[in-house]
């Protein structure tokens, strides 16, 4: 395979006397950070779906009102200063100065309100906190009040909330579009504005410094503080095959490779000038998500059936492999954070495919094909549904099984129609830590129905646990109740946990300043090029 070339046609010797001979070339080359991110960006609405590729292009055009540092705290960033009355029912917020979105409008209430109704209509948690809001007041300008029907105990974690999806605010005309449908527009205030007219999908990404951007005083600490950049140029290098990856990292042509393949961190370690870096520090999980609306997963006891099948060991042992940087798990919530619990009724993790071949039967499947979509181009989750379909046969299902590149498995996973009609009825993905450690963020408990997360179960009973944890007031009574939550999922068969794992980056040594994240944001502000 031909090694791609990132500046111009240049090969890689090309590139290397072209360095050596034009000292602008250098500074020019200085002042451009290339960074292969781990999936092809083909959607740009933060809102609209929950893909990471998405979230991460959607931080360094959009800002938030609130961000965590990385102790889990939840600390300001649009917003300048905020009040909560004593009745706790009306919150005030103040928008800090200088805020300006890259067409050179200012940022107003106007926005900030229209960007979280829409927010709030997709979003697990941001529904909950819906269910809370009496009202959206603009007082002026830059001030804001949320008057809410009752107090409410996360007004301040969803409005922080750092992983998919999340609260960017973005200009009022453009957050009028429907949260069904995909903004047409891409305008920030963040630290970098897209650059439309570069944009490549599946080649590259382009963005430029915001030299309007006013960052806050603070320090970097997670996705909170200044978000002071030290490039005038990032591009995003769209590069799907591994090897290719590998070769680029090596040779200088790029900077960062956000996920190399696993069997390559050994090579990679050995490799003189570049290094590991691990920014995700909380680690990832592996999960699999039903389709609840279609035969024969509209059965919650076939559902359950496929829980049985799976087997955490060899999703962990086939995609990641590396030992030590996988663990198993079988809570809902990552093993080690608050949450975790060991009640996971039926659910063991460990592959039964006897028993899930009884329990088929005692559920009268009539051998419809399940759908099991795979994403041959994203390396990191790429052999997990070949394991899926094994541990599935195994058990008894028939599996019709559609092999896909990731941008075609994001569009079809968004159809509601059966699977004859381009609809599905099974995927495998990843999702961060920071992501799954609180009940009312974790988009597979979205159980809003076909208004809520992709698999659309509609379930009444979750939802009303959700509102009941957002209503506690004692860590105690925040964790009975995600424990119910996880048993309510298991029972319901809302997704199968697949275990636990670390995704290391590998960098050239001559960046430095990666910022750890516990959501797993590959941080491009703050990175320094030498």
């Amino acid at each position: 395979m031909l090694r791609r070339s990132l500046i111009g046609a240049l090969s890689a010797a090309g590139l290397a006397a072209a360095l050596t001979a034009s000292p602008a070339v250098h500074a020019q080359t200085a002042k451009t950070l290339r960074f292969v991110p781990h999936a092809n960006l083909t959607v740009l609405d933060p809102t609209w779906t929950t893909a990471y590729v998405t979230r991460n292009h959607a931080y360094m055009i959009y800002d938030t009102l609130f961000a965590v540092n990385q102790k889990g705290e939840i600390k300001p960033q649009m917003v300048d200063k905020y009040t909560t009355s004593k009745d706790g029912k009306v919150w005030t917020f103040t928008l800090r100065d200088g805020l300006e979105f890259h067409d050179g409008k200012p940022v107003t209430s106007e926005d900030v309100i229209a960007s979280l109704k829409r927010w709030t209509a997709r979003d697990a948690m941001g529904g909950v906190l819906a269910k809370f809001i009496d009202n959206y007041e603009a007082v002026d300008a830059k001030t804001f009040k949320l008057n809410l029907k009752e107090p409410c105990g996360i007004v301040l974690d969803a409005l922080g909330k750092p992983s998919s999806n999340v609260p960017f605010i973005m200009p009022a005309r453009i957050a009028a579009t429907s949260p069904m449908e995909q903004i047409k527009e891409h305008i920030g205030s963040g630290p970098f504005s897209f650059k439309a007219d570069e944009f490549k999908p599946g080649e590259r990404v382009v963005y430029l410094k915001n030299t309007k951007y006013k960052p806050r005083s603070e320090p970097i600490d997670g996705l909170s503080g200044g978000k002071v950049v030290h490039v005038d140029r990032v591009e995003w290098v769209i590069i799907r095959d591994t090897q290719t990856q590998f070769n680029a990292i090596k040779a200088g042509e790029v900077d960062w490779v956000e996920q190399p393949a696993f069997d390559q961190i050994s090579s990679l370690k050995a490799t003189p000038d570049v290094r590991i870096d691990d920014f995700a520090v909380a680690g990832l999980a592996f999960i699999m998500r039903f389709n609840h609306l279609h035969k024969p997963f509209d059965n919650p006891k076939i559902r359950q059936a496929a829980m049985v099948a799976m087997g955490q060991e060899a999703y962990l042992k086939t995609q990641v492999g590396v030992p030590g940087l996988y663990r198993y798990c079988p809570s809902i919530y990552p093993c080690g954070t608050l949450y975790s619990s060991e009640k996971t009724s039926y659910f063991t993790g460990m592959a039964n495919p006897q028993k899930a071949q009884q329990m088929l039967k005692d559920a009268g499947y009539d051998g419809t094909p399940v759908t099991l979509m795979r994403p041959t181009d994203l390396a990191s989750i790429a052999k997990i549904p070949l394991v899926a379909k094994q541990q599935l046969e195994a058990a008894g299902f028939k599996v019709d099984f559609q092999q896909m590149d990731w941008a075609s498995l994001l569009a079809r996973r968004a159809k509601q129609d059966a699977p004859a009609q381009g609809g599905w009825n099974l995927f495998l993905t990843a999702w961060t830590a920071g992501d799954l450690e609180n009940p009312l963020g974790m988009a597979m408990l979205n159980a809003r129905g076909k208004s809520g997360w992709f698999g659309w179960q509609d379930e009444p009973r979750i939802e009303e646990l959700k509102d009941k944890f957002a209503r506690a007031k004692t860590v105690a009574e925040k964790k009975k109740i995600a424990e119910d939550l996880q048993v309510l999922a298991m029972d319901t068969a809302t997704h199968a946990p697949l275990g636990q794992y670390q995704s290391p980056s590998v960098v050239r040594k001559n960046i430095s300043n990666l910022i750890p994240v516990n959501a797993g944001v590959p941080v491009l502000w703050g990175v320094k090029k030498n």
